[in-house]
């Protein structure tokens, strides 16, 4: 379905399932490059244990040809913004030259602390930036998830142009309620796609919104919502 649509790659987080993606014909754009999301980068406990599995997540990426490792600062849990912060940026220099020498970028997401992701740290744009200015490696960006952000900060146009060059892959979904990304949501995405095209990138962009209604259809109409390159 996903293939006669148009989409040429889908985001897939399960390695057994890759030779079926391939079967099909479609390129396995992003996994996950750790988990748990809630527990993080952003505790130093957690620094040699998601470090070794970043590292694997690097290799499994290369041997698949995957161009994103999605990655995940973890809850406050009380922790200050600041020192979480520095302490992500150091467990992601530990393995941003692996994933430089492979051709991988490991992208930390940006994700809504007020309904989704309550407690979540990379809740801004900015604190997420910040972590990679930090890390200093061209292999090491932010996600920038146009739902979660237009939920936690609004002004999606204007910040994707003033962080273009720290973002290295874009999610998509419906606001409110994370839905289909047509005109029953806030969002105008003709116009967010064709900002983002105007800044130079030429990578993937995830559709990961949660159809409420069909979701061929749902997933037609996003193709076509957002192909703006005519």
């Amino acid at each position: 379905m996903i293939a006669a649509v148009g989409y040429a790659g889908v985001e897939i987080f399960e390695p057994a399932l890759f030779p079926l993606v391939r079967l099909h014909g479609l390129k396995i754009v992003a996994m996950q490059a750790h988990a748990p999301l809630e527990d993080g980068l952003n505790k130093r406990e957690n620094a040699d244990r998601l470090v070794m599995m970043m590292s694997e997540r690097i290799k499994l990426a290369e041997q698949w040809s995957i161009p994103n490792l999605i990655c995940f600062s973890g809850n406050r849990d009380g922790l200050d913004d600041t020192v979480g912060a520095e302490v992500t940026a150091e467990a992601l220099r530990r393995v941003a030259k692996q994933a430089e020498d492979v051709g991988v970028q490991l992208v930390l997401e940006t994700l809504n602390s007020k309904v989704d992701h309550p407690g979540y740290m990379g809740d801004s744009t900015a604190w997420c930036v910040q972590v990679v200015k930090m890390v200093d490696s061209p292999a090491v960006k932010i996600l920038y998830d146009i739902y979660h952000m237009q939920v936690m900060e609004g002004d999606i146009i204007a910040t994707i142009r003033k962080y273009a060059p720290y973002i290295g892959h874009y999610h998509t979904a419906g606001v409110p309620g994370r839905g289909e990304i047509g005109q029953q949501q806030e969002l105008n995405y003709p116009a967010i796609m064709r900002a983002i095209l105007e800044t130079g990138y030429d990578g993937w962009v995830g559709q990961e919104f949660i159809p409420q209604d069909d979701p061929a259809t749902a997933l037609h109409e996003a193709y076509h919502l957002c192909d703006v390159r005519l």
